[in-house]
C-alpha cells in the first residue's frame, strides 16, 4: 500500500538496541495508520493492568499515510501509551513541524520499550538510531532543551520533542513539546517519556514517503488554497484564533469559572480574542502545510511581564486560568501559558488543579492561603506541582488523588481522572456524553460536538436522537486520528474528501461505509484496551456535582438524560448495555 513505508521501529530503551519490524498491508487496511494501528499495537504490546511508569508500559509514536504530503493540515504526530493519569488509554496529537522530520526517519511507527538508568536523549535516523547520555540536560527548560538537543544532534532540519522538569518529576499530567509551544499536551504522556528517563527525541532522514497520485495530490491542494484561504472558517482562525470561543461560551453561559461553579465571567472582554489584538499584538502562525494560521504569536509589551512571547494562549488556557482561577489579566495568563510550556505540564489539567486548590483553601481545607484571581498565587501552585515540593506533590498527582486528600471529592470534575475543556455539559448536554465516553477521559477533542451544538445543528437540549449525530462527528475524529489530520480542517475534510485523501496517498478505495467501519473497528480496540485496564460502565459518567448544581438559575442535564444518550450510544455502536464491544466482522 502507498502512503506508508511499512515499517515498525522498536527499540529497547534498557539494553539500547532495535528491531525493525514489517507492517503488512492487511494489518493498514484494518487500522490505517496513527491511533488506528497504534492501538492495535498498545493491546498486542502492553500487559494487562500494566503500571504506567513500569518499563513494559510502551510509548508509541504514530504517524499516518498524509504526512509529509502536500495535503493541508497533515503536518501532525501522534503519542500512545497508557496513561499515568488515568490509568486508561492514553493519547495525544500535536502540530508544528516535527511531524515531518519524524517521517523523513523511514518509520510509520515507533515504539519505546524498557527504561534506561540514566538520563538519556534519542536520535533516530534513517541510517541509525543513536542513544546519548542527557545528565546535563536533566532539570532544564523544554525551550533550552530543544534548543540544545537540535545543536548536539547538528542535522540541518532536524526535529525534537522533549519534556520539561514536570516529565522528569513524574507530574501525570506532564507534556511532550515541540517547536517550543506546541505540546501533545493531554494524558500525561511526557511523565511516560521520563519514567524511561528519555528527556527527548530527535528526528531526521531523507527518506520520501511513495504517493499514490502525487500529481492529483498537488492539483488537490492548490485548489483548495485558492477556494478556501478566504473562507469564513479559515478568516476566523487566521484572526482570532480559538480565543474566539471565549465569546461564544461566554454569551451561552457555558464558560467554566470560579472552578465550575458559574457559566459565565465578568470580566471575559479582559481575555478575549479581540484583548489578545489589541494589548498582545497577536499575530498567526501556522503549522507545515496550513494556510489557517490558527496560532497566536503574542508579546506583553508593557507591565512586569513585558517582553514575555509566545505563540498562545489558547482557548483552553484562557478558559482554565481566565475562567476556573478568575485570573483577569490576559498579560498573566501568558505568562502562566509560559511557566506551564516551560515546564512541561498541561495548561487544563494545571489550571484546574490550580482552581480546584483556591477553592479548597477558600473552604478552609489545606493550610495554604491562596485566592481568586490571584496570578502569583497560581504561578506558586504551577511551581511548587512541577517540582514536586509540599502541596505540589500531591497536585502532580492529578485531579482524584489531590480531591480526596484535601477532602473536595465530591467538588472534582472530572471523567476518568481527566479534566473537561471549557465547554459545560450542564448547557451543551451533547458535551456531556462526549466526555462521558471519551476514552482518555472528559475529552472535547474526540468528536468536538460542541461544534454541532454551538453552530445550531442541533439543539444543545435534544436528547433524544443526539447520539446518532454525535457517533458520526465521533467517528469522522477518529479518521482524522488515523490520517493524522487537524482537527480544524473538519469544515473541510467531510467524509466523501476523506475517501479521495486515503485513495490519493494510498491507492486503495475505501467508501464512506468502509470508512465508518474502520473508525468503528479502532474504536473498538480502544474501548478494548480500557476495558482490560479496568474501565466500567461507571467509568462513562459525568461527576454528581455537575446534575445537583444549578447554572446560570437553571437545572442543567439529568442523570437519566446522560444515561439514556449513553445507552444509544452503546446500542449504535454495537456494545452491549455494560459498553462492552461485540464480535463484528472485518474486511
Amino acid at each position: 500500500m502507498k502512503g506508508f513505508f511499512n515499517r515498525l521501529i522498536i527499540i529497547n530503551v534498557t539494553d539500547q538496541t532495535t528491531e525493525v519490524q514489517k507492517i503488512d498491508d492487511q494489518m493498514l487496511k484494518l487500522y490505517m495508520g496513527g491511533k488506528g494501528l497504534a492501538t492495535h499495537l498498545l493491546l498486542n504490546h502492553n500487559p494487562p493492568g500494566v503500571d504506567p511508569f513500569s518499563p513494559d508500559n510502551h510509548f508509541i509514536i504514530g504517524l499516518g499515510p498524509v504526512t509529509d504530503s502536500l495535503l493541508y493540515g497533515s503536518c501532525r504526530y501522534g503519542i500512545f501509551s497508557k496513561s499515568p493519569l488515568t490509568g486508561f488509554y492514553g493519547e495525544s496529537y500535536s502540530g508544528g513541524k516535527v511531524a515531518e522530520s519524524i517521517s523523513q526517519t523511514g518509520y510509520d511507527f515507533i515504539l519505546l520499550k524498557g527504561a534506561s538508568s540514566k538520563p538519556l536523549w534519542i536520535e533516530i535516523c534513517d541510517k541509525a538510531v543513536l542513544f546519548h547520555d542527557a545528565e546535563d540536560l536533566w532539570g532544564k527548560d523544554t525551550y533550552e532543551t530543544e534548543d540544545l538537543l537540535k545543536e548536539r544532534c547538528g542535522q540541518k532540519g532536524a526535529g525534537a520533542m522533549v519534556i520539561g522538569p514536570a516529565g522528569e518529576n513524574l507530574v501525570r499530567f506532564a507534556v511532550v513539546e515541540n517547536d517550543y509551544w506546541r505540546s501533545a499536551g493531554r494524558t500525561g504522556m511526557g511523565a511516560v517519556l521520563g519514567s524511561k528517563k528519555i528527556k527527548g527525541l530527535v528526528f531526521h532522514g531523507t527518506q520520501k514517503r511513495e504517493f499514490h497520485d502525487p500529481d492529483q495530490i498537488r492539483q488537490y491542494s492548490k485548489n483548495m488554497l485558492k477556494e478556501l484561504k478566504n473562507h469564513p472558517a479559515t478568516e476566523t482562525y487566521r484572526n482570532l484564533g480559538t480565543p474566539v470561543m471565549v465569546a461564544g461560551l461566554n454569551n451561552a453561559g457555558a464558560f467554566p469559572t470560579k472552578y465550575w461553579s458559574k457559566g459565565t465571567c465578568e470580566h471575559w472582554e479582559k481575555i478575549n480574542a479581540q484583548s489578545m489584538k489589541e494589548k498582545l499584538n497577536a499575530k498567526p502562525r501556522s503549522c507545515r502545510k496550513c494556510f489557517m494560521g490558527c496560532g497566536k504569536y503574542v508579546t506583553v509589551n508593557e507591565g512586569k511581564h513585558k517582553g514575555l512571547h509566545l505563540e498562545g494562549p489558547e482557548y483552553e488556557t484562557i478558559y482554565t486560568f481566565g475562567g476556573l482561577c478568575m485570573v483577569d489579566s490576559i498579560e498573566d495568563i501568558v505568562w502562566l501559558n509560559d511557566i506551564c510550556d516551560r515546564l512541561g505540564m498541561d495548561t487544563m489539567s494545571a489550571g484546574n488543579l490550580a482552581a480546584l486548590t483556591i477553592e479548597a483553601s477558600q473552604r478552609g481545607k489545606i493550610n495554604e492561603d491562596y485566592a481568586y484571581g490571584d496570578a502569583d498565587a497560581v504561578a506558586d501552585i504551577l511551581f511548587k506541582t512541577a517540582k514536586r515540593e509540599g502541596l505540589g506533590g500531591l497536585l502532580a498527582e492529578g485531579i482524584k488523588s489531590a480531591g480526596a486528600e484535601m477532602d473536595m471529592a465530591d467538588e472534582i470534575v472530572h471523567v476518568k481522572g481527566l479534566e473537561p475543556a471549557g465547554y459545560d455539559p450542564r448547557v451543551l448536554k451533547g458535551m456531556a456524553l462526549a466526555y462521558s465516553v471519551s476514552p482518555r477521559g472528559a475529552c472535547h477533542l474526540r468528536s468536538t460536538f460542541y461544534k454541532a451544538e454551538l453552530s445550531g445543528m442541533i439543539d444543545p437540549d435534544q436528547i433524544e436522537d443526539k447520539a446518532e449525530l454525535f457517533l458520526d462527528f465521533e467517528d469522522r475524529c477518529t479518521l482524522f486520528d488515523t490520517f493524522i489530520l487537524c482537527r480544524f480542517y473538519r469544515d473541510f475534510y467531510p467524509w466523501e474528501e476523506l475517501s479521495k485523501l486515503f485513495f490519493m496517498t494510498t491507492g486503495v478505495e475505501f467508501s464512506k461505509d468502509e470508512l465508518r467501519a474502520l473508525a468503528s473497528r479502532v474504536t473498538d480496540e480502544t474501548r478494548k484496551f480500557n476495558i482490560r485496564e479496568g474501565l466500567t460502565i461507571e467509568d462513562d459518567f459525568l461527576p454528581k456535582r455537575l446534575f445537583k448544581e444549578k447554572l446560570n438559575g437553571k437545572q442543567g442535564i439529568s442523570e437519566d438524560e446522560l444515561s439514556s444518550m449513553i445507552q444509544d450510544y452503546y446500542r449504535l455502536r454495537g456494545w452491549d448495555k455494560n459498553g462492552v464491544p461485540q464480535e463484528k466482522s472485518s474486511l
